[in-house]
């Protein structure tokens, strides 16, 4: 007895110095722990909330009740301080936390690295930073927390590689480390991770393959690798993942086609595959996942039929296959039995024929689209069948046919898309049954018709666009009715009538487009409670009157475009915005001066004021318009100089006063606008010489300064502006010769020079501008020489004019090869010779005031001398036909010598065989054989005998002496 006793004493006081040694260890472990976690508040600025979460740790207060602070026998076991608002960064202190099983700093603001000396925190279970703004790396150490079982690092902005340690954590099941900053490969070393159930590497900057080793994770029910580098193709054991229920691998590059050893993983609910380059077939193995739920393999290469069938995916709900290159029609089977699906995404492929009857069977379909397909035939009537309808998007195939009424039972829907087809009729009166539409889209098809009364029932709907069709009739009056109306886009249409008052009304517009059409009218009073619109256009009706002045209160107005109707008076009211974008006035018959606040709208880009019948000067507050890149203010009455103000519009690329009466000199600062494309200054009063500055405007593309009082010479620098199309400085006083540094404006269009005072001949560097088509006009100028034969090279010309100059010299044969040639004029020059031969094909027109021109179309030319033409200079056939003229005089006076020779020798044979009295009646019969005709031909033949007896007498010595011949002759023409 007496043993048992001390037995139990000696036990009782053993318990008793271990529960005394236990407590005093445990105090003195607390004591610790409050000292370092006191020490890691100082590291912490909690100010982010009205309340400091740490404004209970302090010494005076018990560690274990400590905000976050949790304990086990006196022992700080987790520490939860997430969403607390804390900044700063996590202390290396919290390594002395021995004790610590759950860290959690999730959802604060904390930077800085994630310190290596947590790895000495050997009882850690669970670490939880996501969502700070850490930095660096992951620290290789933490493969030494061999007790963690959930690392969530995530949405931080960590770098550099997954560290191969994590491979150690041979406990860990959950690691999260979605939407950082990682790169490098996933290492292999994953595959250890035997007991690891999620893993989510999404939204980083991975590359490389998924690696094999990842089928050794044999518990996981997520991986998730969305929006990372990944390549190559899906490994085929990922389908050992029986316990799999959600795999992502979208938007990598992921390529190859779709394994189907994933037709094994029973338990998979979520496979989204999209934004890949897969390619081939869909597997039918996929048809095997029975518990799925969504299947997503759009925005890939997959080709072939769709082989889907719910016959085992009973549970499948969404199905998005949009964005591949599938063929056949839209599967049949989808909707056989009872079917769950309620989203059906098959939008831009290559599926053919028709809506199949059966697609209607999908009672539970809420959102289908067929968009951007080839689907054809009508649309069925039974589409009513689809009771819980919310999005049906058929728009972008050809359907044909009119809209079936039965559209009117889908009482569920909100957004109707058959926008682009070919559909006809009307729009049937049962729309307005669709009480929740909110977007009704109908655009570019062939639709007419009158736009419904009904329509106006649908009080929900905020988008209307039927642009493109053939609706006519007038806008609904009642169209107010439609209170959340923020789109109404009915333009090219054939809408007539006023604007309905009522439309003032819908004070939720936004985007009013009215353009193409042929309404009348004014615009209505009611204008101005549309607070809210941004976007007015109303361009190419027959809208007249003055502007309401209330239009003045539309502050929000960003793009306005009433162009091309009959608007008058002043243009004031449009200018109460600050927010203009793009203004487009263009061709009305506003009047009255610019209205100089337009410039307070800091961000117009487009400003056309066109063809109106504004005055004044051009505002100078306009150089405030830095952003400014369009300004025409052309055909207006206009006055003044362009201001210098203008100098600071840098963005300005069309700029065009066309047609107005502005003066002085055209300003050499416009060679400051190096983004100029434009520039017109045609039809004004300018004078003096055009700036050499222009020059520097490298990305001109059109430049015209015609009609104005322009002189000197044509700047040199022209040749500068190596991307111009059109120069025109035509009807102008330009002197000078044509600057051969043209020759460098290599894309020349069109080049009009006429009605000057150019001098000098035409520059053969012409011919090198090969891309010289529309136009080349050098008429009505001093320009003298031959015309180039270098510009036969202008194999594009359609339009040659070089009328009323001095040029001389032949027509070059080479003009003749210019085949695309088909308007010529050369009239009034001094050319000559023959024409080429496909010149008959121009009118004699073309060639007037050209007298030595000759060949067709103009009278034919001389054989011998046009042969001579064609083989010998001018110089070889003058000096041929000079000596042809020599020559032939001289055996003319030899011919004629040695016939007075002989008659002379005949003479005075028969005077000396023969009496007088017979003299006298042999002469008179020579002369008769000669003389017939009139008196006055009798005395000059006579007169021409009697010098040729003279001639005789001067040609003999022997006979008598010269005084009797003169004697003779001048007896003879005695009257």
């Amino acid at each position: 007895m007496g043993l048992i006793l001390r037995y139990n004493m000696l036990l009782f006081l053993s318990l008793l110095a271990i529960f005394l040694t236990v407590i005093h260890g445990d105090t003195t472990t607390s004591k610790d722990d409050s000292q370092w976690l006191l020490s890691i508040k100082t590291k912490f600025i909690d100010d982010r909330r009205p309340q400091g979460v740490l404004d209970n740790w302090s010494s005076k207060v018990d560690i274990c009740s400590w905000n976050g602070v949790t304990c086990s026998l006196n022992q700080v076991v987790g520490l939860n301080l997430s969403n607390s608002g804390l900044s700063g960064s996590i202390s290396s202190e919290f390594s002395n936390l021995l004790s610590l099983q759950v860290l959690d700093l999730s959802l604060n603001f904390l930077t800085g690295i994630i310190p290596s000396e947590l790895s000495k925190l050997q009882n850690l279970l669970e670490l939880h930073l996501y969502s700070n703004s850490l930095s660096g790396i992951i620290p290789p150490e933490i493969g030494l927390l061999r007790k963690l079982q959930v690392l969530r690092i995530g949405d931080n902005m960590l770098s550099g590689e997954i560290p191969s340690s994590i491979g150690n954590l041979s406990d860990l099941r959950v690691l999260g480390l979605g939407y950082c900053q990682l790169n490098g490969s996933i290492p292999v070393e994953i595959g250890n991770l035997k007991n690891l159930k999620s893993l989510n590497l999404q939204k980083n900057s991975l590359s490389g393959n998924i690696p094999q080793e990842i089928g050794s994770c044999t518990q996981l029910q997520l991986f998730s690798v969305e929006n990372n580098n990944l390549q190559g193709r899906i490994p085929a054991s990922i389908g050992k993942l029986e316990a799999l229920e959600i795999l992502n691998l979208s938007n990598n590059t992921l390529s190859g086609t779709i394994p189907a050893d994933l037709g094994g993983l029973s338990n998979l609910k979520y496979l989204s595959l999209l934004g890949n380059r897969l390619n081939g077939a869909i597997p039918l193995e996929l048809n095997q996942l029975s518990q799925l739920n969504t299947l997503d393999l759009s925005r890939n290469n997959l080709s072939g039929i769709i082989n889907i069938s719910n016959t085992q995916l009973k549970k499948l709900e969404s199905l998005v296959l949009a964005d591949n290159f599938l063929t056949g029609e839209v599967p049949r089977q989808l909707c056989m039995g009872n079917s769950n699906l309620r989203k059906l995404f098959l939008a831009r492929n290559k599926l053919s024929g028709g809506i199949p009857n059966e697609l209607l069977n999908c009672s539970s379909l809420q959102q289908l689209d067929l968009s951007d397909n080839d689907l054809t035939g009508e649309l069925p009537s039974s589409i009513d069948s689809l009771q819980n309808l919310t999005d049906l998007l058929l728009n972008n195939n050809s359907f044909t046919g009119t809209i079936p009424s039965q559209i009117g039972s889908l009482s569920n829907l909100e957004s109707l898309f058959l926008f682009h087809n070919s559909l006809t009729g009307s729009i049937p009166a049962e729309i307005g049954k669709l009480q929740r539409l909110s977007v009704l889209y109908l655009y570019e098809n062939q639709m007419s018709g009158t736009i419904p009364l009904e329509l106006m029932n649908c009080s929900s709907l905020t988008e209307i666009d039927f642009f493109g069709n053939h609706f006519s009739g007038s806008i609904p009056s009642t169209i107010g009715k439609l209170k959340n109306l923020v789109l109404l886009q009915l333009r090219q249409n054939d809408l007539s009538g006023p604007i309905p008052p009522s439309l003032g009304y819908c004070k939720s517009l936004q985007s009013l487009a009215l353009a193409d059409n042929k309404l009348s009218g004014a615009l209505p009073l009611t204008f101005k409670f549309l607070t809210e619109l941004t976007l007015v256009t109303l361009y190419n009706n027959s809208l007249e009157g003055f502007l309401p002045e209330s239009l003045f209160q539309l502050k929000n107005l960003t793009i306005i475009n009433i162009s091309h109707n009959k608007f008058t008076g002043s243009m004031y009211p449009l200018s109460g915005s600050n927010n203009l974008v793009v203004m487009d006035l263009t061709n009305n018959s506003f009047s009255g001066p610019i209205p100089t606040r337009l410039a307070e709208s800091k961000s117009l880009i487009r400003l056309r004021l066109g063809e109106n019948f504004l005055s004044g000067n051009i505002p100078s507050e306009f150089g405030l318009l830095t952003q400014l890149s369009f300004l025409d203010l052309s055909s207006n009455n206009l006055t003044g100089v362009i201001p210098i103000q203008l100098s600071k519009c840098k963005k300005l690329e069309h700029f065009t006063l066309r047609n107005n009466k502005l003066t002085g000199m055209i300003p050499s600062w416009l060679g400051s606008l190096q983004s100029l494309g434009e520039l017109d200054l045609s039809m004004n009063k300018f004078h003096g010489p055009a700036p050499s500055e222009l020059g520097n405007c490298s990305r001109l593309l059109k430049l015209t300064l015609s009609d104005n009082n322009l002189s000197g010479d044509i700047p040199l620098e022209i040749g500068k502006l190596g991307s111009l199309n059109v120069l025109n400085l035509q009807r102008n006083n330009f002197s000078g010769s044509i600057p051969r540094t043209i020759q460098q404006c290599t894309k020349l269009y069109a080049l009009r020079l006429s009605e000057n005072s150019l001098t000098g001949r035409i520059p053969s560097e012409l011919g090198g501008l090969n891309d010289l088509q529309e136009m080349l006009d050098l008429s009505s100028n001093s320009l003298s020489g031959e015309i180039p034969s270098s510009l036969g090279n202008l194999i594009k010309l359609e339009r040659l004019n070089l009328s009323f100059n001095q040029l001389q010299g032949n027509v070059p044969s080479s003009l003749g090869i210019l085949t695309s040639l088909h308007v010529l004029n050369l009239t009034n020059n001094s050319l000559e010779g023959e024409l080429p031969s496909s010149f008959s094909q121009f009118p004699p027109d073309s060639f007037l005031g050209n007298e030595k021109l000759c060949g067709a179309p103009l009278s034919p030319c001389s054989r011998s001398m046009g042969s001579v033409r064609k083989s010998l200079s001018d110089t070889a056939v003058a000096g041929i036909v000079v000596a042809i003229v020599f020559t032939s005089t001289m055996i003319c006076l030899t011919m004629l010598y040695i016939m007075l020779r002989i008659w002379c020798n005949w003479r005075r044979v028969s005077i000396s065989n023969s009496d007088g009295s017979s003299t006298g009646d042999e002469y008179k019969k020579g002369e008769e054989k000669w003389v017939y005709g009139n008196d006055h031909q009798k005395r000059i033949h006579g007169e021409y005998w009697k010098v040729l007896n003279c001639m005789n007498v001067l040609a003999s010595p022997e006979q008598v002496s010269s005084n009797t011949c003169i004697f003779q002759l001048k007896a003879n023409n005695m009257p």
